[in-house]
């Protein structure tokens, strides 16, 4: 009888020892993802931003630029079950690609020290917020109905402020962000982790690929939020 116990209790390690391996393997392809996409991002606003042809085809084709951003990201988010892995990784570096052309002008705005400099404060804030909702024990989705109001407040006001060109609102916008996006960062990462164990070995392979596109989306606005708060202008 012990014996079977004793089994019993090596049959259930034994499995979430399994498990734990899926999850990790699951996170580990999202941000592999994740940092691809950020790195493609960079990459080619740099080049967009020192070309003057890219320029100039930016400034030309920006609105068609920002639809078609719009279609990727809809369309990855509601067809992802329905893609190939393949398929979903390429629309996503497209899009990541896509952002590079309409953030190069961040090149020509902020001094490139103080870009590096907000990123790498970026980079240990996201760093630290992922870690705690990857391992905290406690339930976020509670949070998830404040932060879904605070990002449709910083939608709106964004959009006011395309009218009104208030420093005093960008800097409210900004502090809003930070904590808009500093909290979906714990909270989408412990969402993405949630997901992987629900679904276990039969993850869908385009699943990691809409998780990157998450956490892609939270570090990026995280960055610009930031960006807007301590970011040093060529013409300071």
């Amino acid at each position: 009888m012990a014996f079977q116990i004793e089994n019993q209790r090596f049959g259930n390690s034994a499995r979430e020892v399994l498990a734990d391996s899926s999850v990790g393997a699951f996170m580990a392809g999202v941000y592999r993802w994740m940092f691809v996409g950020l790195g493609l991002t960079a990459g080619v606003a740099f080049y967009t931003a020192t070309n003057v042809a890219m320029l100039g085809f930016v400034r030309r084709s920006f609105f068609f630029l920002i639809i078609a951003e719009f279609g990727l990201v809809f369309g990855l988010s509601l067809l992802a079950r329905k893609l190939s892995g393949p398929v979903a990784g390429v629309m996503f570096l497209a899009y990541s690609a896509l952002n590079g052309l309409t953030l190069s002008s961040l090149f020509l705005i902020y001094r490139l020290g103080s870009l590096g400099l907000v990123f790498s404060i970026t980079a240990a804030t996201f760093g630290a917020l992922a870690l705690y909702g990857t391992f905290t024990k406690r339930d976020l989705s509670p949070m998830r109905q404040f932060l879904f109001i605070g990002l449709i407040g910083i939608v709106v006001a964004s959009v006011v402020n395309l009218f009104v060109h208030s420093s005093g609102l960008t800097f409210i916008m900004s502090c809003a962000g930070v904590l808009v996006f500093g909290g979906l960062t714990a909270y989408d990462n412990q969402k993405i982790r949630q997901m992987a164990v629900s679904s276990g070995n039969g993850s869908v392979a385009s699943l990691s690929v809409v998780g990157a596109l998450i956490l892609y989306l939270d570090f990026l606005n995280l960055f610009l939020s930031l960006l807007q708060l301590f970011g040093g202008r060529r013409r300071d």
